[in-house]
C-alpha cells in the first residue's frame, strides 16, 4: 500500500533534491531516477529501488500506469518503501518538468573490472575524462544500440569528470545506464587488466597513425575516447596497441565526442559483422 506525500517540507524531497549534489549522492551511494522508460529499463534489468515515488495524475499512458502497477508489485513482495504524491510535490521533486510522474531513488550500480563476464573476442568502450552528462548519456546509448559488453569510464584524479550516477546522465541515456555493465576506475588499474585480459588498447586521437576504418577492430579490444577539452590521459598514448584517427575534410579540428564514438564504435560492429 503506497504511502500518501502531501507536505512540501516533507524530509525525503528535501532528500531528493540534495541527491542532484554529487557530495551527498556519493555519501549515500544514491541516485534519483526520472522518467517512465528510464524507470521501466531500471526495473527490467533487475535493480531494486530505495524507494519510489509516484504521482497518479501525471500517469497518462498506458505505459505509465504498467510501471506503477510494477511497482506497486514490488512493493508488496520486498517491502521496498512506495510512495504517491501529489502534483505540486512532484514538480518540487522532479528534475525536469515532463518526467511522466514517476522517481526512484536507487542504490549506486555495483559493477567492477572481475565481475565483468565477457566474451572471448569483447568490444569494450572507455571513456577518458568525459566532461559533459549529456554526451556521456548519448555514448551510453550507442553502446546499448551497438552491443558494446561493458563501457569504462576512467575520470582525472580527484573526482573530475562527469560521474556515471549524475541525474542528467541517467536523463540523457534514456535508461541504457542501467541495460549495459557501467563502472569507474583508474587509467592504471585499467591498464593492468586489460593487458592481463589480452584485450587491445585502440586510442582515438587527432595524431593517430591510421584512419580507424583502415584498421582491423576485431578481436577483443578496448576503444579509448578522450575528452573533447583534453583528449584521453598520457598513459593511454604511451601504451596504445593502435593509435587511430577519424579523417577530418572541413574546417573544424574534432567532433562532439558522442559522435565520435558512435562513428568508431558502429565502425567496429560493421567489421565484426562482415565476419561473423
Amino acid at each position: 500500500m503506497a504511502t500518501l506525500l502531501t507536505s512540501l517540507q516533507n524530509a525525503r524531497i528535501k532528500n531528493i533534491l540534495k541527491l542532484q549534489n554529487r557530495r551527498h549522492r556519493d555519501a549515500q551511494q544514491k541516485t534519483v531516477v526520472e522518467g517512465i522508460r528510464e524507470v521501466h529499463c531500471a526495473l527490467q534489468s533487475g535493480i531494486l529501488p530505495d524507494e519510489a515515488y509516484v504521482c497518479p495524475e501525471l500517469l497518462t499512458d498506458a505505459e505509465g500506469t504498467a510501471v506503477y502497477q510494477q511497482l506497486q508489485t514490488v512493493a508488496q513482495t520486498t517491502q521496498m518503501p512506495l510512495f504517491t504524491i501529489t502534483p505540486e510535490l512532484f514538480a518540487k521533486a522532479a528534475y525536469r518538468g515532463q518526467s511522466g510522474g514517476i522517481l526512484l531513488l536507487i542504490p549506486y550500480l555495483t559493477h567492477t573490472l572481475q565481475t565483468l563476464a565477457l566474451s572471448p573476442t569483447p568490444l569494450l568502450l572507455v571513456i577518458d575524462g568525459s566532461e559533459k552528462p549529456g554526451n556521456l548519456g548519448a555514448i551510453l546509448r550507442t553502446a546499448d544500440a551497438a552491443g558494446v559488453e561493458a563501457v569504462i569510464l576512467t575520470n582525472p584524479p580527484g573526482g573530475g569528470g562527469t560521474d556515471m550516477h549524475n541525474p542528467n546522465v541517467v536523463r540523457a541515456s534514456l535508461g541504457a545506464l542501467f541495460t549495459r555493465p557501467v563502472l569507474e576506475t583508474t587509467p592504471e588499474a585499467l591498464l593492468g587488466w586489460l593487458r592481463h585480459q589480452k584485450i587491445k588498447i585502440a586510442v582515438l586521437t587527432p595524431e593517430g597513425e591510421r584512419p580507424y576504418t583502415q584498421t582491423d577492430l576485431r578481436g577483443g579490444v578496448a576503444l579509448i575516447m578522450g575528452s573533447e577539452a583534453h583528449g584521453v590521459h598520457p598513459i593511454w598514448l604511451k601504451k596504445a596497441d593502435l593509435r587511430l584517427k577519424i579523417p577530418m575534410f572541413g574546417t573544424v579540428d574534432s567532433l562532439n565526442l558522442s559522435v565520435a564514438t558512435a562513428v568508431v564504435v558502429f565502425e567496429a560492429i560493421r567489421q565484426r559483422q562482415e565476419t561473423a
